[in-house]
């Protein structure tokens, strides 16, 4: 008989006993695009989410991070708005108006915490926002609650 075991995480498992066989299937993991040009920020960052299980990308300009959603059609996109060439706030909208990437989900990020800036975040197309400097722990609520997963410790 085939028992279910399952594990809850970025790189959900299930792992199902017959007899003395163990097959364990994963969940494809999710991947992000992450668009920022400052390169201490972009490494720091994108390290902690590949130790939780993510797949990262990585764009240092908005133009460049517009052309890597279409080709790459990322899960979600970690997009920095203060971004030289295209800003973040351009590239969002580019993102929306795009058939192919219109529905991936966009996380602004800026460490710019003006009034309003959260406003015209979501007016560009955001899906949620948060500052810099980022507080890891929430960030991971956003994405997976973006990404409709649960948080695990």
């Amino acid at each position: 008989m085939w028992k279910p075991l399952f594990v809850k995480g970025p790189l959900q498992s299930a792992a199902f006993s017959y007899g003395h066989e163990l097959v364990v299937r994963r969940e494809p993991v999710s991947k992000l695009l992450l668009v920022e040009d400052n390169e201490m920020n972009r490494d720091m960052l994108s390290r902690r989410l590949q130790r939780r299980g993510y797949e990262v990308i990585i764009a240092v300009d908005g133009d460049e991070g517009v052309k890597i959603a279409q080709s790459e059609a990322p899960d979600l996109i970690l997009m920095d708005m203060s971004l030289p060439v295209l800003d973040g706030w351009e590239a969002t909208r580019r993102l929306k108006a795009a058939p192919k990437t219109q529905s991936i989900p966009i996380l602004g990020l800026t460490a710019h915490a003006m009034s309003g800036d959260r406003e015209k975040a979501i007016e560009a197309g955001c899906d949620d926002y948060d500052t810099k400097p980022i507080e890891f722990s929430r960030l991971l609520e956003k994405i997976n609650a973006l990404l409709g997963k649960e948080v695990t410790p």
